[in-house]
């Protein structure tokens, strides 16, 4: 018996008909308009989980700098401190609420902004106290903001601040409302005169002005009528005005 001889021939493609190979070429023009769509959205999930890594993941983006903006009374250190952020961490991972509320720690400052720059900053930008009044306490001085807030201890007043004579000074003293709520009230020729408002109760409010004169305030209702009436009568002669009753004011 012989063996066959077998050999493969390629078809002429005119010997497929035209009809099948428009059916074909259909046929693939589908699988690759169903498959496009999953190919884009897989590559799109590739690179935003690339980014996401970059920027979350590694030090590529992390913090090289605080930037510390608006102080005076402290050093920039301070605040790179009291933020307490580690270098190179990623600086879209940093908690900002949390470095806000370790910044307002620090006794000087009343608020706190603090955002990314990128590619590799963090910006803190403090608002310092500003001083009022100082509290004589213990031979040295006690700078107090318009809330009460004592910030500072100094061994001299500073020039152009009144001092406040209160026994328990602080935002939760009465005496201490008090006095800041009349000071607030004063009109800057008055305010200028004024060295020292004594406060023994509530509604024992006096002011010590220069050339050894004084204002008996009262408590500290119709502050800005007493302010009113209390300027009116600073070029009058005597050493005490009495505006407790700012309807009826005595001057001895």
């Amino acid at each position: 018996m012989s063996g066959r001889n077998w050999r493969l021939v390629r078809a002429d493609k005119d010997a497929v008909p035209s009809s099948a190979r428009r059916f074909m070429a259909r046929a693939r023009q589908r699988k690759m308009r169903a498959v496009l769509p999953w190919a884009v959205a897989a590559g799109v999930l590739l690179v935003a989980g690339g980014v996401v890594w970059l920027v979350y993941g590694t030090a590529v983006l992390g913090v090289r700098q605080v930037q510390v903006v608006g102080v005076q009374l402290l050093e920039p250190v301070q605040v790179e401190q009291a933020a307490a952020v580690a270098p190179d961490e990623p600086l879209a991972r940093v908690d900002l609420d949390a470095v806000r509320t370790r910044v307002r720690e620090l006794a000087p400052v009343d608020r706190v902004v603090v955002r990314r720059s990128w590619p590799s900053t963090l910006v803190v930008e403090v608002v310092e106290r500003t001083p009022v009044a100082v509290v004589p306490q213990h031979g040295q001085f006690s700078v107090i903001d318009r809330a009460g807030v004592s910030y500072r201890q100094v061994k001299e007043a500073p020039a152009g601040l009144p001092l406040v004579r209160v026994d328990f000074p602080g935002p939760s003293d009465p005496n201490t409302r008090s006095a800041l709520t009349v000071l607030a009230s004063l009109s800057e020729e008055l305010r200028e005169q004024v060295l020292a408002v004594s406060v023994a109760t509530p509604a024992q409010i006096r002011l010590e002005l220069r050339k050894d004169r004084t204002v008996v305030w009262g408590d500290d209702t119709q502050s800005e009528t007493k302010s009113q009436v209390a300027t009116a009568l600073l070029k009058q002669a005597g050493q005490e005005i009495d505006v407790s009753a700012p309807s009826v004011v005595t001057i001895r």
